[in-house]
Formats: structure tokens, C-alpha cells, sequence
């Protein structure tokens, strides 16, 4: 263990949990983990953390708890099985995206718990977890940002602080409404493609290297031309939840986004359509009826 590093307590290892917990240990800090199925977590043991048998066992002893759940409800649920094991002092640091509605339940429960809440979503999905090059979007205390330096360190390759309450979770909408944006393009340039008869290749051709070119552009389209949805790196039940956190968080600022009402309608469909644990870029297939 790194000399003066924090216990982590790692609560949620689907897809983004697994690698950061599994970065996490590879850095040196002592972590445990849980996840509400069981089996997800196993395998972390292998890499040296101790996978635990509820929320309560897997906080008892950290210094810092690190929630990566599906949503609000389930962070504040899981949370509260955790509550007779947190340790007073620790620092939770909620990196599920969950919107705004909810930053206030998260800092009364830290407030009746005496811990310190820290909003840090991430930017990032699969590949960037894995390789430990997320960027962190940090709001919380001065007085702990150093103590979470190695936690975040493990995590990321960046981190950014902000200041103000719900600032990160804030920042972390606005960036994901951006991503979901260049998903449907994408996928709705595709399917026009196919429904019109022009190759995909040669809408790629048309655009390389120029202005309307991008990395999330080829990344997206690969996965769906090389039919590679799966494992997903953003699974298409998550992202229609991120896009109606970001429609509700723009109805709370006198924002309309029809855009993103749009996308999570696409996503929607997709889900119905058996898509919902594919990449998101299964927004694809809403462009057609089954």
C-alpha cells in the first residue's frame, strides 16, 4: 500500500467501476469492492482487492468511499446500506452521473453521516477507464483535495476542480449532452446512408481530415459497420438515463433541449428493440422499424 493513501471503498463495478477499482489496486491502495450481483466483482479479487459482502462491510475501515452505480436511487439505496459501516471523517466521492435533482439528498445523507461529499463524475467511458485516463470533474472541500489526489490519480490522467456546489455534476451534463449529440448524428448519418444507398465508406472518405471529421465520429461509426456493440464502452440503458437528466436539468434552467428530448426517445426505441445493453451507438437501429 502507498504510504499515506486512503482505504477505498468501491461501491458499483459494472463497466466503469471494474477498471478504476482495478486501478485503484494497481496503484498501490488498498481497496475493497461490492456490487449488488455478486459475480461482477469477483474477478477483482485476483487483482488484490477484497470484494465484500455487502455495502456496509465493503465502507467499514475506508477513508474514502467511491460510489459508480446506475443512477440517483440506487446511489442513495446503496448508500444507506452502507451507512452503519462508514467510518466518520471518510470522504464519498459520487462519480455516478445522477443529475441535479439529487444533489441536495446526497449532501444532507453525507451531513447526517459526518462525511464529506465530493461531486466527481468522470469523463470517459470503457477504454479510457481501463487505462486509467479519465478525467475527473471534482466539487468539494479544499481541505480534502489532497488526501484524494492518489485516488484520483489512480483513476484519471486529469483532474479538474471546480468550485460551487453541483459544479462537476453541472459541467458533467453539459459535456455528455455534447457526446449523446455526436452519437445520434452519427448514427442517423448511417442509417441515411444505408436507407439511401450510398456507401458508409464513402461518407467517411468525404470527411476525413477535414472540419467535419472527428475521433468520436470513426470510433462510433467502426462499432456499427464492424457490428462490435458489445461489450458496449456506454451502454445504450445508461445513456438514454443521462439524456433525460439532461432535458430535466435544462427545464430547471429555462432550457429547452430538444436535441437531447429527441435522443433519449431514441434511445428508448432502441432499448425496446433489444439494444438497451449494447454500445450506444445502437441508436442506429431506432432509425428503422422492426
Amino acid at each position: 500500500m502507498t504510504t499515506n493513501s486512503p482505504t477505498v471503498a468501491v461501491l458499483g463495478t459494472g463497466i466503469m467501476g471494474t477498471p478504476m477499482a482495478r486501478n485503484l489496486v494497481r496503484a498501490g491502495l488498498a481497496v475493497s469492492v461490492w456490487n449488488r450481483s455478486r459475480a461482477k466483482a469477483e474477478p477483482l479479487a485476483a487483482d488484490g482487492a477484497r470484494v465484500a459482502g455487502g455495502p456496509a462491510e465493503a465502507v467499514r475501515g475506508a477513508g474514502v468511499v467511491l460510489t459508480m452505480l446506475h443512477d440517483a436511487e440506487a446511489v442513495l439505496d446503496v448508500m444507506r446500506q452502507a451507512a452503519p459501516g462508514l467510518e466518520p471523517g471518510a470522504v464519498w466521492v459520487q462519480s455516478t452521473t445522477a443529475g441535479l435533482d439529487a444533489l441536495d439528498d446526497f449532501a444532507a445523507f453525507a451531513a447526517e453521516q459526518r462525511i464529506t461529499f465530493v461531486d466527481a463524475p468522470v469523463l470517459g467511458t470503457k477504454a479510457p477507464a481501463e487505462a486509467g485516463a479519465l478525467t475527473v470533474l471534482a466539487a468539494g472541500p479544499e481541505a480534502v483535495r489532497s488526501s484524494l489526489a492518489p485516488v484520483f490519480e489512480a483513476i484519471g490522467s486529469r483532474t479538474v476542480w471546480l468550485d460551487g456546489e453541483g459544479a462537476a455534476s453541472r459541467l458533467k451534463l453539459v459535456l455528455n449532452s455534447w457526446v449523446l449529440t455526436v452519437t445520434h448524428g452519427t448514427a442517423e448519418a448511417l442509417a441515411l446512408a444505408k436507407g439511401l444507398g450510398v456507401e458508409a465508406a464513402d461518407f467517411l472518405d468525404a470527411v476525413a481530415g477535414g472540419p467535419l471529421d472527428m475521433g468520436y465520429l470513426r470510433a462510433k461509426a467502426g462499432l456499427v459497420l464492424k457490428d462490435a456493440l458489445t461489450p458496449p464502452s456506454f451502454a445504450t440503458t445508461t445513456a438514454e438515463k443521462d439524456a433525460r437528466l439532461i432535458v430535466a436539468a435544462g427545464e430547471r434552467a429555462g432550457v429547452r433541449m430538444d436535441v437531447a428530448a429527441a435522443g433519449a426517445e431514441r434511445f428508448r426505441r432502441a432499448v425496446a428493440q433489444g439494444h438497451g445493453e449494447e454500445d450506444m451507438a445502437a441508436s442506429y437501429f431506432a432509425s428503422f422499424t422492426p
